[in-house]
């Protein structure tokens, strides 16, 4: 009965950690392109199907098309992106050098890291509350005892707790990632 909270609770932690995934730390991370679409024959599509993506060095992304007409559609798409890094191309690949993070940028990140952090812990709270309000209306409907009820209410709060400890060392986990030059 209750592993249907529990997945939500763990889709929580993934998602979490996926948009972590896309937070740069001063090295170059392919995975800030995952949510970057180019138009393809007018389909957005993400760039990963389209090119080859490579970090030869610490601080730079290569991007190399599988088609040379890509390499504009590929270089507009991440202008017009949200990733402040302008494309150089030397007419076949694709070349993003990331400029090393000032410490007022770096602290910028970890609050948006603990923003973020939060918003995941109100997502399981609020999975805990639809949770306890299922068991308290098969209460009402005679489906479970009081007993029952108590049984449940302390298994997902300790589910809840374990996620939300989860989450706070997802937060740390960034923060020190981002906070170390």
């Amino acid at each position: 009965m209750l592993t249907q909270y529990e997945e939500k609770m763990q889709k929580t932690l993934d998602n979490l950690e996926g948009e972590y995934a896309s937070i740069r730390a001063g090295r170059a991370n392919p995975n800030i392109l995952n949510k970057i679409k180019v138009e393809y024959y007018g389909v957005p599509t993400p760039m990963q199907q389209l090119a080859n993506i490579t970090v030869p060095e610490a601080r730079t992304i290569m991007i190399a098309p599988w088609e040379a007409s890509l390499v504009k559609s590929i270089e507009k798409a991440i202008l017009n992106s949200d990733l402040g890094i302008t494309p150089n191309n030397d007419g076949k690949n694709i070349i993003l050098n990331f400029p090393e993070l000032t410490e007022e940028r770096r602290k910028e990140l970890v609050k948006d890291i603990k923003k973020k952090g939060e918003g995941a812990k109100v997502a399981i709270r609020n999975i805990r509350r639809d949770a306890n309000d299922n068991i308290k209306k098969q209460l009402k409907d005679g489906e479970i005892s009081e007993d029952d009820l108590k049984d449940y209410e302390g298994k997902i709060q300790k589910l809840t707790d374990k996620y939300v400890n989860l989450v706070d060392k997802a937060i740390e986990t960034k923060s020190t990632e981002i906070m170390t030059v």
